[in-house]
């Protein structure tokens, strides 16, 4: 039975793989924060977590030793219900530390529930993509192949961005004020994860054979 309904609470996390640490200002940072305001509005709490401020290390496991971070962020993603990746674009491609989030989700190829799934399943995930270059579509598209892979789940319009003209140096976090069109897509998004998660909590994936 349905036991989810539309005021089910949810988690979300928000990762952000800007190249800057904090407190230097971020494009994709706020994309995200706007993000996780927008699925505050359908019962969705959270937190934002700026990869750059951690000592992420390099790998495929879900713990690299020596004080690696990734073992406390990826008990907060697996505590969420929402995943949210952001990021800005660099050389057409997603930056470096959204490769590395990416790589080490791939650990969650090897980790799995007593029926077999991935503990990622029943999770959706959403991107955020900003750059004052073209490549939006290209870099949503590396990144939900991904998530994908990794085992989660992707509703419609998953991803929201902005790009500033071609050969420019406007950021997001420039703009006087936020695109209407950028705006709305963040709307989307929200609704869409939030809906596609509260489905998930109703009617979990069958088992894995």
């Amino acid at each position: 039975m349905d036991t989810t309904t539309d005021t089910t609470p949810l988690r979300a996390v928000a990762l952000v793989c800007t190249l800057s640490p904090s407190p230097k200002r971020s494009s994709a940072q706020l994309l995200a924060e706007q993000t996780m305001a927008a699925l505050g509005d359908h019962g969705v709490t959270g937190e934002v977590i700026r990869i750059a401020d951690h000592d992420v290390k390099p790998g495929v496991q879900t713990d690299m030793g020596d004080g690696d971070a990734w073992p406390q962020i990826r008990d907060t993603l697996l505590r969420s219900d929402i995943l949210v990746l952001s990021t800005p674009i660099w050389l057409g491609h997603p930056s470096s530390h959204a490769q590395r989030v990416l790589e080490r989700l791939d650990a969650e190829l090897g980790e799995s529930d007593d029926e077999g799934r991935m503990l990622t399943y029943g999770k959706a995930a959403a991107v955020c993509v900003v750059g004052n270059e073209d490549g939006a579509h290209h870099v949503s598209a590396e990144l939900f192949q991904g998530l994908n892979d990794v085992g989660f789940s992707l509703a419609p319009n998953a991803v929201t961005y902005w790009v500033g003209e071609a050969m420019q140096g406007t950021d997001y976090q420039d703009l006087d004020e936020t695109p209407e069109k950028t705006a709305a897509t963040t709307r989307t998004l929200a609704a869409n994860a939030a809906h596609l998660a509260r489905r998930l909590k109703a009617a979990p994936y069958p088992p894995s054979s």
